[in-house]
């Protein structure tokens, strides 16, 4: 689950992370009564800077991210802001706070490493840009630490870290930050924790003298959906108008479900069995439609509903369906497949592999159905391959 950035800085200013001030506006006028008490509170010819809130990269290319000197400006800019489309998503919000002043960007991030086990720390001194940039361009000045899975990021790590990207003029302050970053993500269960720019501004001491401070300017979390049962209030900071239709009704349905560019789609029990089944559509020379992985345990209706849920895409021209029966029950899933068939707008050619629990009762109900049906994975996977291409269009 992606976070807007108004709500990513929460959870890393409950971390004790410096975040600047900043709130959030739905309304053009709610966005000049902001713009009014930050310019107030902020230096003599000060500015705001209004962000568009949504779940997407470019928004500053996309003119979703402007500065405004004065209440009357920052309102008109709101204005053109809101309702605004970028890249097929609509802005609804927008974060007011008061604009930097940035002199020098850095780039900073925790994301989980599923190969080594542990949580690695990016940085680097080329901030305000993509990372994959960055990496393709000057892989070089990207500088990698892994944190202990169970100490979290060392001082001395942290340190390292701090020196590499140059930061050791705000040594103190990079280590917390850098320590703050697995803090966070461990705490929330975050996939991802990003802070792009993180920034070294000048700021008004109360004597009027400036001073450089290390700041987290933007920020990016990914948590793990699965995990969001252990994180009470969590849930609610999901954006239902920025998920895909499909992603919102297999995510109610209790379904595992990943839309891809192929035309066969498939339906698993068990995510090991959907990967394999996947790969196994590749080898016979087919791409699959999509990765849905119904559960253990599923009954006739979820098995309908993720029938539904493939047949929604119309590049899906064949549909493989392996199941092994350990909880799930083969006839359920039979009956299921059955409901489905008969409900279907389109005419799809299927291929089902049931084996395991009551494989003989589904055995019977889809031979009464004449569906087609294949002893082995490799045979479903080549059947499935053939009947996608039978139907006109390259598996």
């Amino acid at each position: 689950m992606k976070l807007h950035e108004a709500d990513a800085k929460s959870l890393l200013l409950a971390q004790g992370l410096p975040v600047p001030a900043w709130e959030v506006a739905h309304t053009a006028a709610e966005v000049r009564s902001a713009a009014e008490r930050f310019l107030a509170a902020g230096p003599v010819g000060g500015k705001v800077v209004i962000k568009a809130q949504v779940l997407i990269g470019g928004r500053g290319k996309a003119g979703g991210v402007k500065l405004a000197g004065s209440p009357d400006e920052a309102e008109v800019i709101a204005s053109q802001i809101l309702g605004m489309d970028i890249k097929g998503m609509t802005v609804r919000k927008v974060l007011v706070g008061p604009a930097a002043d940035i002199v020098k960007e850095y780039y900073l991030s925790a994301v989980l490493d599923r190969a080594e086990r542990k949580i690695l720390l990016m940085g680097s001194a080329e901030g305000g840009v993509e990372i994959e940039t960055v990496a393709e361009e000057h892989p070089e000045a990207i500088v990698r630490r892994h944190a202990d899975p169970l100490l979290g990021l060392l001082p001395f790590q942290a340190r390292e870290l701090a020196f590499a990207m140059g930061l050791g003029a705000h040594l103190k302050a990079a280590v917390a930050i850098a320590q703050g970053l697995v803090t966070t993500m461990r705490h929330y269960d975050a996939d991802l924790v990003e802070i792009n720019p993180l920034a070294i501004i000048l700021e008004s001491e109360p004597g009027g003298t400036p001073v450089e401070r290390l700041v987290c300017l933007d920020a990016k979390i990914t948590l793990d959906d699965s995990a969001l049962g252990r994180h009470p209030g969590l849930e609610d900071l999901r954006d239902p108008d920025e998920e895909a239709p499909e992603d919102k009704e297999a995510r109610e349905a209790g379904l595992t479900f990943i839309k891809l560019d192929g035309t066969i789609g498939c339906m698993v029990n068990g995510a090991g069995l959907a990967m394999t089944t996947m790969d196994l559509v590749k080898r016979a020379g087919g791409e699959p439609a999509n990765f849905l992985d119904i559960g253990g345990g599923a009954r006739a209706d979820k098995v309908a509903h993720a029938m539904r849920l493939i047949l929604a895409d119309p590049k899906v021209n064949a549909i493989l369906v392996n199941i092994f029966g350990g909880i799930t029950r083969g006839d359920e899933v039979a009956r299921g497949l059955i409901e489905a068939r008969a409900q279907q707008t389109r005419d799809v050619p299927m291929v089902v592999r049931i084996v395991g629990t009551n494989a003989a009762e589904a055995a019977v109900l889809l031979e009464e159905a004449r569906f087609q049906t294949a002893s082995s994975l490799d045979d479903a996977a080549a059947k499935a391959v053939a009947a996608s291409r039978s139907e006109g269009t390259p598996a």
